[in-house]
C-alpha cells in the first residue's frame, strides 16, 4: 500500500503566506503525495512549483460555505483550472440541501462538473457535521447524477470533520460511481487507516507528513 498517494496534502488557512505553501509543495513532491490542495488564489503558483511531478494541484471552490451562485462556483472552478489546476473540491449549496431544492443542487454540481469538464476532476464536499443521515445520502445521489468524480466529508471549517461513520454511508451510497474523500480532524495514522479502510480513497489532511512517517515506522 503507497499510502501518500491517498493524501491531499492541504493548506486552506486564511493567513497562508507564499512561503508556506511553497514549503507545503516541497514536501509534497518529497513525499509523493496525490495533490496539494490550496485556495484559488495560489493556483498558478502551486502548478507551477509542483511542474513535472506527479502531485496534482487541487483547488476548492465556493469554499468554505458554499453559498456563492452555481455561474460564480462556475467562473471559479474553470479560472482554477485555466490557472493549473487538475482537480476541483467544491462546496455544495447546504442551505438548498436542506431546503429539499434538490433541483438547485444538482445545478449547483453540474454547472462545476461542466466547466472543467475533460479538463479536471472534482470533488463535492458535502459538509457532513451539518447534514442528517438521509441528507448525506441524497447529497450523494444528487453529486452521483451531476457527474461528479468523488464525493467529500467536510471543508474542516465548520462544527466538525470526518468521521468513519459518514464515510461509511457516503461509501455504500455511491459504491464503486465515485470515489470518496475524507477530510478535516485526520492528524494521525491510525485515524487515516480507519478512513481508508471505511471506504475513503482520498484522505485531505495538512498532516501528511505526520500520517505517513507513522505509517512506515510500522510497516
Amino acid at each position: 500500500m503507497e499510502l501518500s498517494k491517498y493524501i491531499d496534502h492541504t493548506i486552506l488557512k486564511p493567513d497562508a503566506t507564499l512561503q508556506e505553501v511553497k514549503k507545503i509543495c516541497s514536501e509534497a513532491k518529497k513525499y509523493s503525495f496525490a495533490s496539494v490542495c490550496v485556495n484559488p488564489y495560489y493556483a498558478k503558483f502551486v502548478s507551477c512549483e509542483l511542474k513535472e511531478t506527479s502531485v496534482k494541484t487541487c483547488v476548492v471552490i465556493g469554499f468554505p460555505l458554499g453559498a456563492n451562485t452555481k455561474e460564480v462556483k462556475a467562473f471559479e472552478a474553470s479560472n482554477a483550472v485555466e490557472n493549473g489546476a487538475q482537480e476541483v473540491d467544491m462546496v455544495i449549496n447546504i442551505g438548498a440541501l436542506k431546503d429539499k431544492k434538490y433541483d438547485v443542487v444538482e445545478s449547483d454540481i453540474k454547472a462545476v462538473v461542466d466547466s472543467v469538464s475533460g479538463k479536471a476532476l472534482v470533488k463535492v464536499i458535502i459538509e457532513c457535521c451539518l447534514l442528517t443521515k438521509e441528507e448525506i445520502v441524497m447529497a450523494c445521489r444528487l453529486s452521483l447524477k451531476a457527474g461528479t468524480d468523488f464525493v467529500k466529508t467536510s471543508t474542516g471549517f465548520s462544527t466538525s470533520g470526518a468521521k468513519v461513520e459518514d464515510v461509511k454511508l457516503m461509501r455504500e451510497t455511491v459504491g464503486e460511481n465515485a470515489g470518496v474523500k475524507a477530510s478535516g480532524g485526520i492528524r494521525d495514522y491510525k485515524s487515516a487507516m480507519e478512513m481508508i479502510n471505511a471506504g475513503a480513497n482520498r484522505i485531505g489532511a495538512s498532516a501528511g507528513i505526520a500520517i505517513v512517517s507513522e505509517f512506515n515506522e510500522q510497516n
